[in-house]
């Protein structure tokens, strides 16, 4: 009876050596299979990290910030309705931030009122959430075309700005040099919408800082307030998931479009311009 109640309360290790082996894989084995587990997953084959990297990282920091640009200043001006396709209808087709939708004569009707003088003042120096968009891709002339062909579709009744050379095609043919330089300005101020913007010279560059103008001209309008779901300009966490990507990644995404945006954020920039674009982005959140 006692020998009964004595091996009742021994428990399943009897021997050293059963004792030994018991602890090794309570406590040994766990170690090994931690550390198997930790050297799998740091040695696997990982995406590329983009900004993260920190090669990539000190790359994009010493990337120029504006690029220089040749372009051809006496290249035929674009059509109003090219421009509204190139430049605006990113947010006027939709109406996204406030913009007057094309065609809604509701919307335009009071801003038609102002005249084409205030509409044009708005468009090249910005209003609200839309971005100033002199010294963009387009000429003041080529913005005021694009105005005239958004106001007109709204009701309005504007003529649509000429070439510089139209003004000058228009004034009569004299002799003499000086009535001919009198009837030109006549016609100049009978129509002041013909006013040509100051002459690019014959070549025009891009600026340094090309990329913060861009942005300011094309991307603030829906960065800035975070429209349709667009990271906010500066918003490290909304930009957390998009550095991965990197520079090139995010350029490629601008120039086909995502979501919302449409290619190139609506704008007729150049690749280069736009890749300047998202470097300031991406510093904003560095």
């Amino acid at each position: 009876m006692s020998d009964h109640a004595h091996e009742s309360h021994t428990g399943p290790i009897k021997t050293p050596a059963q004792l030994l082996w018991t602890s090794f894989f309570s406590f040994v084995a766990p170690i090994f299979i931690i550390i198997g587990l930790v050297y799998y997953v740091t040695s696997g084959d990982k995406p590329a990290a983009g900004a993260v990297d920190p090669e990539l990282a000190t790359a994009i920091r010493i990337q120029r910030v504006g690029s220089v640009e040749l372009r051809d200043a006496n290249r035929p001006l674009q059509a109003g309705d090219a421009v509204y396709k190139a430049q605006c209808a990113a947010c006027h087709d939709s109406g996204l931030a406030g913009a007057p939708k094309f065609g809604d004569a509701a919307a335009w009707a009071p801003r038609v009122t102002t005249g084409y003088e205030a509409l044009l003042t708005s468009a090249l120096k910005g209003k609200g959430a839309m971005g100033a968009q002199a010294g963009g891709a387009f000429s003041d002339i080529e913005i005021g075309r694009a105005v005239v062909h958004m106001a007109n579709a709204g009701g309005g009744k504007f003529v649509e700005p000429a070439a510089p050379a139209a003004a000058d095609a228009a004034a009569p043919a004299t002799e003499a040099a000086a009535p001919a330089a009198t009837a030109a300005v006549e016609v100049a101020a009978a129509a002041p919408i013909a006013t040509p913007a100051p002459a690019a010279p014959a070549s025009a560059t891009v600026a340094a800082g090309a990329g913060e103008a861009l942005y300011k001209q094309a991307c603030a309008v829906c960065h800035v307030a975070g429209v349709a779901g667009a990271p906010k300009l500066a918003d490290k966490a909304a930009w957390a998931p998009r550095l991965a990507l990197g520079v090139d990644g995010l350029t490629a995404s601008v120039i086909k479009g995502k979501g919302a945006m449409p290619p190139k954020g609506g704008s007729a920039a150049s690749d280069a311009d736009i890749q300047s674009a998202v470097t300031y982005m991406l510093a904003a959140v560095k």
